[in-house]
């Protein structure tokens, strides 16, 4: 049996329909930057998010510097995230001119550890950018009582956890704006690159309308700004998904209970953990082999056997060969827990399409690898 990593095909299958009769309405508008597609896809996803304001953009990690920016961050300021996320958020911080300060993880979630945020600030900190890493949010609670202290913007990266919660709290409400990713492996994907910012901050959603589009408030007007729009082509595809993420998030959740439920007592590699009263949206599932030496084989035993696993993130941001230490990022602390996740880490098929019989061939599969491994 062959298993892939990812079911963009399947579900275009599924709604190829609303799809396609989103995309005739903007071929036959003849207005696809900025038409009537994106102006309706902003409107549904900030009421889909609970906040005022929603501003496509051209993809994620546009998102994020854009924010920086429309916030005053820039040359002289830090910005403190995690080790162990995609490149992107630390080069976002860079992008904006300001320096990357990393931290470790918590080691169980893998999101940003808040007992270890306080340490690395300095009088030149001026936000927090938590990443809700495979699906999973950041304790936002402990994140916002620091911010709160130090008087520190917050920035979430949530390029990987549309539709996720806390126990207490949603995404966007604790923070100053979020910045999330449409690109098609996301669990909301479009047909190329796309992202959003959504923020209930006036001063965000107003001046990072000006910044994608060349600093224009209307034709032929301009100030300082960049071309990071989302199409409208874009737009009406995931404006044709949106109605159908919770579902879709709701069947990853059953996908992952039952890979959890078949993977009990396995020896050679640790569970995702599920956070108690957290909605997890399972962008990913994460298995960490207990033996980072045998992760790389790992991956390979299960790739010839006809599933697409993968790592995320197998290199952590200040390991990679580009990191820029000094002016442009600094490391504060142990990244223990940073490191261990980048290389132990092991992504199984996570998708809403999958079916259970695939499902139970990953599980079967993997503990016939743990018996060579364990």
């Amino acid at each position: 049996m062959k298993v892939g990593f990812y079911g963009h095909v399947r579900q275009y299958q599924n709604i190829q329909k609303e799809i396609d009769a989103n995309i005739q309405k903007v071929l036959m508008s003849g207005e696809y930057v900025h038409g009537p597609m994106n102006k309706q896809f902003e409107k549904e996803f900030a009421e889909f998010s609970g906040t005022k304001y929603a501003i496509p953009c051209g993809n994620g990690t546009d998102a994020l510097w854009l924010t920086l920016m429309a916030l005053g961050i820039g040359e002289g300021d830090e910005v403190i995230t995690n080790a162990n996320t995609f490149f992107a958020t630390a080069e976002a911080i860079w992008i904006a001119g300001a320096t990357a300060v990393l931290i470790d993880c918590d080691p169980l979630t893998k999101c940003i550890d808040p007992a270890k945020i306080e340490a690395a600030i300095t009088r030149k900190t001026r936000c927090l950018m938590p990443v809700h890493l495979y699906g999973q949010c950041a304790d936002m609670p402990a994140i916002k009582k620091i911010a709160d202290k130090y008087k520190l913007w917050v920035v979430e990266d949530n390029a990987q956890a549309i539709d996720a919660a806390g126990d207490t709290f949603k995404i966007g409400e604790l923070s100053d704006a979020v910045a999330t990713s449409f690109i098609i492996q996301k669990n909301l994907g479009c047909f190329g690159d796309g992202g959003a910012i959504v923020t209930n901050n006036e001063q965000v959603n107003r001046v990072t309308k000006l910044l994608r589009a060349h600093g224009s408030p209307a034709r032929n007007v301009h100030s300082f700004g960049f071309n990071s729009r989302l199409d409208d082509i874009q737009a009406a595809v995931v404006s044709a998904k949106l109605k159908h993420i919770h579902a879709w998030n709701d069947q990853r959740g059953v996908w992952a209970a039952r890979y959890t439920a078949g993977l009990k007592g396995i020896k050679s590699f640790d569970l995702p953990y599920h956070k108690p009263g957290y909605r997890h949206v399972w962008h990913l599932y994460v298995i960490e082999a207990k033996n980072p030496a045998n992760r790389d084989k790992m991956v390979d035993f299960l790739v010839k056997n006809g599933i697409d696993a993968k790592t995320h993130y197998s290199i952590a941001i200040h390991q990679q060969a580009g990191y820029p230490w000094g002016k442009g990022a600094r490391t504060v602390g142990s990244l223990a827990n940073a490191e261990k996740n980048s290389a132990c880490c092991i992504s199984l098929p996570m998708f809403p399409e999958l079916t259970a019989e695939e499902v139970d061939y990953v599980i079967s599969k993997c503990h016939e690898m743990d018996k060579q491994f364990a």
